[in-house]
């Protein structure tokens, strides 16, 4: 039987598979944490990295063309945002998850759409209507509630705190680095944009990861194979094949609807750390999750009516 997909399908399959992997990754850091006491965060994101930098110094490669006539200027903003939006954000990220569950992660890494508009607001100095303080008090209301929540049962983790703080600076990281990103895609490309600033993030991980550990090479040979293992489909399965997914999709729904898609990723993330790790949601964390995802939607969804 011949099977064919139109274009809105296969937009939306990209879109629900990259989804899909992204909402792997809290599962895939929290497992391999769990299999060795040498594991931490900076080690496993220069795993990640370290498996992925193949395929981004391939497009860069392949995109070399245009960075023909790039002003000097431009080179460090991109290098300031590969730093920001993919070394900071996901050391961050990755340290956070030492202390608190993957679901309530994925809820607080779901704000940064909220952080881009605030900072937007900021920037320029422009008001933001009702609509958009309405879908933003929805968003942070709920994230507080499930933090609440969590809080409440882990009583006894000390740090909880302090990897709540770890995983919001994490968005707040990602935000400056979309707020930095239109100016330099329509500089250098989306595809080469992507290619160099994942390649500098990834090379400022790995500087990081030399740096920050004594013996860096032995430290490796002790994990046991399990660890490196999930590193590589951090770099892999997480990092590079939604990396491809999105910009299929976007190229075939457009960016809103890809977005409208993506905002299962919450969902998803709770889902798999429910099977896998154990993690259990009450009913009201449940609600709080409705209304950060309602929020956030709401932000994104009609970003550019946001301001006035």
């Amino acid at each position: 039987m011949n099977i064919s997909l139109s274009k809105t399908q296969l937009g939306s399959l990209f879109a629900i598979a990259a989804a899909f992997l992204f909402s792997t990754k809290a599962i895939f850091i929290k497992q391999a944490y769990a299999l060795s006491p040498l594991v931490d965060g900076t080690t496993l994101l220069a795993l990640r990295m370290a498996s992925a930098l193949p395929f981004f110094l391939l497009l860069c490669w392949f995109n070399r063309q245009h960075n023909r006539g790039i002003q000097r200027a431009d080179w460090l903003l991109l290098i300031l945002a590969g730093l920001i939006g993919y070394y900071l954000s996901s050391w961050l990220d990755f340290i956070g998850l030492m202390y608190i569950s993957a679901s309530l992660e994925r809820i607080i890494l779901f704000l940064y759409p909220t952080l881009t508009v605030i900072a937007s607001s900021i920037i320029y100095k422009q008001g933001l209507r009702l609509k958009s303080i309405f879908a933003i008090a929805l968003s942070y209301g709920g994230t507080v509630i499930v933090m609440l929540q969590e809080q409440s049962n882990v009583s006894h983790e000390r740090h909880f705190w302090l990897g709540v703080s770890f995983v919001f600076a994490s968005a707040v990281s990602f935000a400056c680095y979309l707020l930095l990103t239109p100016r330099l895609i329509q500089k250098f490309g989306s595809w080469n944009f992507t290619g160099l600033a994942l390649t500098v993030a990834c090379i400022g991980t790995l500087t990081h990861y030399l740096i920050a550990t004594p013996d860096p090479i032995g430290l490796l040979a002790q994990l046991p194979s399990s660890v490196i293992w999930y590193g590589i489909a951090l770099g892999l399965a997480v990092t590079v094949l939604p990396t491809i997914f999105v910009a299929q999709s976007i190229a075939r729904l457009g960016a809103s609807q890809t977005a409208m898609i993506a905002s299962i990723g919450p969902i998803l993330t709770i889902i798999l750390a429910t099977l896998f790790l154990g993690e259990t949601m009450n009913h009201v964390q449940w609600f709080g999750c409705a209304l950060n995802i309602i929020g956030v939607m709401m932000i994104t969804l009609s970003k550019k009516k946001l301001v006035h």
